[in-house]
């Protein structure tokens, strides 16, 4: 079979109801990826008072990057494909790009939080609007310039980047993620408690236990696929032991996740979710 009729065949070939299903599966958890993050993100760019704080500046980014990987999947899990260097069906590293600028939108989301919390006064100074949108904008220049890295220099090369990169970098950034979530969790638990029952409190708690519930579910759906990934790399294993992206559950688990991380911002967010259901989506029911 050619390259090409490979990179058009389908996850599994539809001979069987359980290959049936797994396609399905896959077609609506792209559809269901693009549509939550896509009425989150207009949710959010309508709304003056929500575009206003820089915690929703974070969600943006993330439900525009998660955008992105429900539109990809519709490639790497509806179709046979292997997303790895010497792959004919590979992706250059793009769609796992957009998996991970959602892993980097968190991260600072949570440092963002814990930077309002503990220093208000210095963030308040330091933390313009503009400079959350230079944070911003800094991830994703420097993740695109790794993709650019990666399909620049040779395939040897490109591996062994990746898996001495992947090992350090994963490795640092879970370990302040966690630590990021205990001391948010602390902080949550017994520092806003003392404090005077007023409408800035309340926000305030309400944002920390969003972020740590966020964290959380992103944790449990990432660590299997950072585990098995640094592991594979560090050892020279081979990680891709599954037919293709569509049938790794490992691989799944962080797209089930981009579906997760905007019913969790809508179901923490008052603001957000009212401007959901009366701007966003109770218009396009009307139109239906």
């Amino acid at each position: 079979m050619s390259n090409s009729s490979q990179a058009l065949s389908l996850v599994l070939p539809l001979t069987s109801c359980g290959n049936v299903l797994m396609f399905v599966f896959s077609i609506v958890l792209a559809t269901a990826i693009v549509y939550l993050n896509l009425s989150v993100f207009l949710s959010i760019l309508i709304n003056k008072a929500l575009r206003s704080e820089n915690r929703f500046m974070y969600m943006l980014s993330s439900c525009f990057s998660d955008i992105c990987t429900g539109l990809s999947y519709y490639y790497v899990g509806v179709f046979d494909v292997k997303d790895h260097f010497k792959s004919p069906t590979r992706t250059y590293y793009i769609v796992p790009t957009f998996l991970g600028l959602s892993y980097m939108a968190i991260l600072a989301a949570q440092a963002d939080r814990y930077h309002a919390i503990v220093t208000p006064f210095k963030y308040s100074q330091r933390m313009t609007q503009n400079r959350t949108l230079l944070v911003i904008f800094a991830y994703w220049v420097y993740a695109f310039i790794i993709v650019a890295v990666h399909n620049l220099v040779t395939v040897r090369v490109a591996a062994r980047v990746t898996s001495i990169g992947t090992l350090v970098g994963n490795l640092c950034t879970v370990g302040i993620m966690i630590g990021l979530n205990i001391k948010l969790f602390i902080i949550a638990r017994f520092q806003l408690q003392r404090e005077h029952h007023s409408a800035e409190t309340e926000s305030k708690r309400a944002s920390v236990h969003l972020i740590l519930v966020v964290a959380g579910f992103f944790l449990g759906t990432w660590l299997p696929l950072f585990t098995h990934v640094m592991v594979c790399n560090f050892f020279g294993l081979t990680c891709y032991t599954f037919k293709n992206e569509g049938t790794d559950p490992i691989r799944i688990l962080p797209r089930v996740n981009a579906v997760l991380t905007p019913v969790l911002y809508v179901r923490g967010c008052d603001a957000l979710r009212a401007t959901l259901f009366t701007k966003v989506w109770r218009p396009c029911c009307r139109r239906w």
